[in-house]
């Protein structure tokens, strides 16, 4: 019983450690995580007997399968200072900024579900483009803080197009229709919920008693969208650009309903003057000319078979770093490359100049490795405690003793300690790992597992645990320092994240805690 006390508990440390440097020292995510991978990698060698060579291979295997967030990350982050250097930004905050100034719960739900969605979802970072536009609305600080990093929560699973899919499709060995299936269950519930936590957050009771209404059909719309591309067979087939389709549709919906109701779509008195002229210096179509190709360029390999083939299937660009187990990468479907090159692409409508093209190299370079190599190395720290134990026996790699494992002790204590309410936990669970990581992509590599493993000692659907464990991971957003950080930033703010984080928790714990239900009922 000692024994196996210990092991959780040194199965257990690296996640303190990181933790305790974020919040007690207030260290970056990148450097948190390096501590803590390099905290796994020894107590894998000194207590689990896993040899330097097993812990360096499920290292780089972890990084490797980090790609589709990575590696997005760093395209994502070129595309938008790409587009901000060429002033395609701010037109589309010129354009933003006009949208429904009559009825304030439509637009809180125009701009944060269905503009944060479609933003978060095409690489963009609403916590970097919207704080400026609310501020600019008439809103408080703390307002423009929060909103942005709540209203995209429901649907994070399919941020940077579907990114963290894919990866939930890796570690669950699912395709991807059916993970977008199990996560559907939960989406309509959440996606409502967090409408009224915005209008919570803005007017209190009274703005929800208002703007029940739109904020239903929001949120209804938003998570509707996600079933249905999940289910129709013709739609599912492009399931990673599920956010791109949930926040269209949630735009289109919202401006119906102001055009039922006989309200203004469009309101241009909110434009200054430096706006009209950004306005007029550049069109609404060449400002979204980088997401309007990478969009039609992912909607025609998805949706036309021979290409979706070609891509997906005959193009996985597998490679095993450790023997046993292969990564397909599939580096030419990703969406990280295909940013790539619509941003290329785009500069044909752009027209960079020089100076603006240098620009966005030396900025690119500054912004975007540390959160990049940040996502990459907790699927590093994953893979270290998926792979503990490991050993080469007569060429063939396999865990030869269970206790050796670290995923296999904690599968075993939860299961003991918790038993049948186990799904309880799966979503705060990702809400803790979404905190330290930062990502859902890493939680989910971080805790599949494990999820998998203590739902099958259970006999629970371990799908569903493992999908509560991922939204739970997305609302964590709403309560990341760093995301936090990034929104007080461009709106002059820095200081006024700790005021949001004390609120937001609450609104992230009460739907946290609504998952957690859903999950138990489910699984």
């Amino acid at each position: 019983m000692v024994v196996v006390a210990l092991s959780i508990i040194l199965t257990l440390l690296p996640i303190v450690v990181i933790l305790l440097l974020m919040t007690w020292k207030q260290l970056a995510a990148d450097l948190s995580g390096t501590i803590g991978w390099l905290c796994t990698l020894l107590i894998a060698i000194l207590f689990f007997h896993t040899s330097v060579e097993v812990g360096l291979r499920a290292s780089l295997a972890g990084l490797i399968s980090s790609f589709p967030v990575s590696l997005m990350v760093l395209a994502s982050i070129l595309q938008i200072t790409f587009m901000e250097a060429t002033g395609a930004i701010k037109r589309i905050v010129v354009f933003v900024k006009t949208l429904s100034s009559a009825d304030k719960a439509v637009q809180i739900m125009l701009i944060n579900v269905g503009a944060g969605t479609l933003l978060v979802s095409v690489g963009a970072t609403p916590v970097s483009v919207l704080p400026p536009v609310l501020i600019a609305l008439g809103y408080s600080t703390f307002v423009a803080i929060a909103l942005p990093a709540l209203g995209f929560d429901a649907l994070c699973t399919f941020s940077l197009l579907g990114a963290p899919l894919v990866v939930y499709s890796d570690m669950t060995g699912v395709p991807l229709t059916q993970a977008a299936q199990v996560f559907a269950a939960y989406l309509p519930v959440i996606s409502t919920l967090i409408g009224f936590g915005m209008l919570w957050i803005v007017g209190g009771s009274k703005l929800m008693k208002e703007g029940f209404i739109p904020c239903l059909i929001a949120g209804l719309t938003n998570g509707g969208a996600a079933v249905a591309m999940g289910y129709i067979p013709f739609l599912s087939s492009g399931v990673v650009l599920t956010g791109v389709v949930a926040g269209a549709c949630t735009i289109l919906v919202m401006l119906l309903y102001l055009k039922i109701l006989g309200k203004p779509i469009i309101d241009k008195s909110q434009l200054t003057a430096d706006d009209l002229k950004v306005e007029k210096e550049m069109s609404l179509f060449t400002a979204l000319s980088p997401w309007i190709i990478l969009v039609v360029t992912l909607f025609i390999i998805n949706f036309y078979p021979p290409l979706k083939d070609f891509f997906f299937t005959k193009m996985e660009m597998a490679v095993s770093v450790i023997p046993g187990q292969v990564i397909k990468t599939r580096m030419l479907w990703n969406a990280y490359t295909w940013v790539l090159i619509t941003t290329i692409a785009a500069a044909v409508f752009l027209r960079p100049s020089g100076k603006q093209v240098k620009y966005t190299v030396t900025k690119w370079w500054k912004r975007a490795l540390r959160p990049g190599f940040a996502a990459a190395i907790f699927f590093a720290i994953g893979f270290v405690m998926n792979n503990t134990g490991l050993e080469n026996v007569a060429g063939k790699w396999q865990v030869v003793e269970s206790s050796h494992n670290m995923i296999w002790i904690l599968a075993q204590g939860s299961a003991a300690a918790i038993g049948s309410l186990y799904p309880l936990i799966a979503a705060p669970l990702g809400l803790f790992g979404g905190f330290i990581s930062g990502s859902e992509a890493s939680t989910v590599a971080m805790f599949a597992k494990y999820n998998l493993m203590t739902s099958d000692l259970l006999g629970v659907n371990s799908l569903t645990v493992a999908a509560a464990t991922a939204i739970g991971g997305g609302l964590a957003s709403v309560i990341s320092p760093a995301k936090l950080q990034n929104a007080a930033a461009t709106i002059d703010a820095l200081g006024q994240e700790t005021t949001v984080i004390k609120t937001a928790f609450v609104v992230s714990l009460v739907i946290t805690a609504v998952t957690a239900v859903i999950c138990f009922i489910l699984a």
